[in-house]
């Protein structure tokens, strides 16, 4: 059997930054064995007193061991014409779903690039004030999922033809896994960069964004680079 325990000690040796998740797997389906656990580089949310903050991520490349050929690839994603629309549909639509909530809402107009393990993330950090009624973490969690990035555009279609066209079940993956306290405060992240732990079996996941002027070849790389965290 593997040792879930043992899995998380190296997620987080390896991945301090990012967001480390363990839960039983009967919160999907009664009666189901195992653990649901990864590491998610992706916040989806937190409230800190009135202030939220988001992260989306949406366009990636993989990262490389040589410096200069890492820097490269860095380079060539902030400028892949493909990537940065694919990003900005993300990036656009976690900004709506704040102004719902709050004042001020800062969203740069270009990302910045975050590394998470193997990969390389476009990444633009979202954050705002809230104003009127006090919303607690787990409401404006609800609110702004599933994004563009996991969810596709537009929203009120994009999931029901992703259901169709994937023909699988992704379970918890995809989801969203925090907390919230008793005066409203959490922290909210996708459920990304995971796998499914019960006994000896292990079900791991990973996906890609497609969008105009994909390459399928490239995105089966981007998701087998993907499947590297676990």
């Amino acid at each position: 059997e593997i040792d879930t325990g043992q899995v998380l000690q190296r997620l987080l040796a390896r991945h301090p930054l990012s967001y480390l998740f363990a839960v039983p797997r009967a919160i999907q389906q009664a009666g189901a064995r195992g653990v649901f656990l990864g590491a998610s580089p992706e916040l989806l949310i937190s409230r800190e007193g009135d202030m939220l903050r988001s992260n989306p991520l949406a366009g990636s490349a993989p990262a490389r061991s040589d410096p200069a050929e890492d820097a490269a690839a860095v380079a060539w994603l902030l400028r892949s014409a493909k990537d940065l629309a694919e990003h900005r549909l993300t990036a656009r639509a976690v900004a709506r779903g704040l102004r719902r909530f709050c004042t001020d809402v800062r969203c740069p107009d270009r990302p910045e690039v975050l590394r998470a393990g193997a990969v390389h993330h476009l990444s633009t950090p979202v954050s705002g004030r809230m104003d009127g009624p006090a919303r607690d973490a787990l409401d404006i969690a609800l609110a702004l999922h599933p994004t563009p990035a996991v969810g596709g555009v537009p929203g009120d279609a994009a999931p029901g033809h992703i259901r169709e066209t994937e023909g699988r079940e992704r379970g918890l993956y995809a989801g969203m896994v925090g907390w919230c306290d008793a005066s409203g405060d959490g922290e909210w992240a996708v459920s990304i960069r995971s796998a499914e732990i019960d006994g000896d079996r292990v079900r791991l996941f990973a996906g890609a964004g497609i969008v105009a002027g994909s390459d399928p070849e490239m995105e089966l790389a981007e998701t087998d680079t993907k499947l590297r965290t676990m």
